[in-house]
C-alpha cells in the first residue's frame, strides 16, 4: 500500500468523526481504515493471480482471508472455517471451491442469524493478463472484514455470519452451495447482507437493492440513508429505469430460497472485469464511508429485525 493511501487511511476515521459532530447527525459505526486499505491492496496484488475458483492465486487469498479471520478473532461457525462444496459448472464439468464461514456470536439471540457477504474470488488470468478485481470483489471482501471487527468489538444482539463466498464469477456456485446446505437452519436467518463493487464511484453514489422484492426491509434501507456518509440510493431491484441486480451477485442464490437481502454496490465503470481494475483506482474516502454505512446498515437490522414468516 503507497504512503499516500497509509496517511489517507489514518485520516479518514478523524475525518468522519468531525463531520459527524459538525453535521449534527448520529455517528457512523467508527470502522478501521487501515487494514481495510491493506487487505484491498493484499487481495487485489499480482501474487493472487485474480483469484479464479480452483486456482493456486484463489488457494493464496482464502489462506490470507482465514489468517486475518483468525487475526479479527472470527470463529468458525461450525467445524473450520473453511467449507469445500463440489458443484457442476456452467459447462457441466465439476468445480471445487472453497467458502469461508465464520461467526460473530449474538448476545441476546444468538440463534437468529444475519449473513453477511461477497464474494472473494475473481475471474483469474486471461491471455496473459493478471484481472486484479480490487473493486470487483477484493473491496467487499475488505468490507466485510472491516464490520466484522467492528462487531466483535461492539458485539450484536443476533449472531452475524460472516461469509466470504467462492465462485461467484462461476455462477453463484459458492452461496448457492451455502443456501443447498445452510450449516442452520434457513427459517433462522433473518436476511442476507451482501456487497460486491463498493470502492468507487465517481457519482459518490452506493446503490442498495433489496427494499422492493423484500417491503420488511425496505424502512431500514430508508433510515440508513438518512445518516449515511455516501449518496446512498435505493433501487437495482424492480426495473424502474434501472439494471435489475437481484441476480447478479450472491444475494440471487439467497433470493431463490426465499430469504430477505440487501445488496450493496456501485454501478458498473470502465474498469469492470477488466485487466485494469487496480487498487489503486479504488477511492479510498468513498471506500471507507461506503463501508460504514454498509455497518450502520447491519447494526439497524441487527437492532430491529424484520419477522420472517415460517416457510
Amino acid at each position: 500500500m503507497s504512503s499516500r493511501f497509509r496517511v489517507l487511511a489514518a485520516a479518514l476515521c478523524l475525518l468522519a468523526s468531525r463531520v459527524d459532530a459538525q453535521s449534527g447527525r448520529a455517528a457512523q459505526p467508527q470502522i478501521d481504515s487501515a487494514p481495510l486499505l491493506r487487505d484491498l491492496f493484499a487481495l487485489a496484488a499480482d501474487s493472487m493471480e485474480g483469484r479464479r475458483i480452483g486456482t493456486p492465486g484463489g488457494a493464496r487469498a482464502r489462506m490470507y482471508l482465514t489468517a486475518r479471520l483468525k487475526q479479527i478473532g472470527v470463529p468458525p461457525l461450525r467445524d473450520s472455517l473453511a467449507v469445500p462444496f463440489k458443484t457442476a459448472g456452467r459447462g457441466g464439468a465439476d468445480i471445487a471451491g472453497t467458502n469461508l464461514i465464520g461467526v460473530v456470536r449474538g448476545t441476546r439471540e444468538p440463534e437468529r442469524y444475519i449473513v453477511l457477504s461477497a464474494h472473494y474470488d475473481h475471474v483469474g488470468v486471461r491471455t496473459n493478463q493478471i484481472y486484479p478485481g480490487a473493486d470487483d470483489n477484493a473491496s467487499g471482501t475488505s468490507a466485510v472484514l472491516a464490520i466484522a471487527a467492528w462487531l466483535k468489538a461492539h458485539p450484536p444482539a443476533h449472531s452475524v455470519i460472516i461469509a466470504l463466498f467462492d465462485g461467484e464469477e462461476s455462477g453463484l456456485l459458492g452461496a448457492k452451495a451455502f443456501v443447498a446446505a445452510p450449516p442452520i437452519p434457513a427459517e433462522r436467518i433473518i436476511a442476507n447482507v451482501n456487497l460486491d463493487m463498493v470502492g468507487r464511484n465517481e457519482k459518490g453514489e452506493l446503490w442498495a437493492a433489496g427494499g422492493m422484492p423484500n417491503p420488511s426491509l425496505r424502512s431500514l434501507i430508508a433510515a440508513t440513508m438518512t445518516t449515511a456518509a455516501v449518496k446512498l440510493r435505493p433501487g437495482h431491484d424492480s426495473g424502474g429505469g434501472h439494471e435489475d441486480w437481484t441476480n447478479q451477485s450472491d444475494q440471487g442464490a439467497f433470493n431463490a430460497k426465499g430469504i430477505p437481502w440487501v445488496y450493496f454496490g456501485v454501478e458498473d465503470h470502465p474498469d469492470y472485469h477488466k485487466p485494469t481494475d487496480f487498487p489503486n483506482r479504488i477511492d479510498p474516502s468513498f471506500f471507507f464511508r461506503s463501508a460504514s454505512t454498509v455497518a450502520d446498515f447491519v447494526r439497524r437490522l441487527d437492532a430491529a429485525p424484520p419477522a420472517r414468516s415460517a416457510p
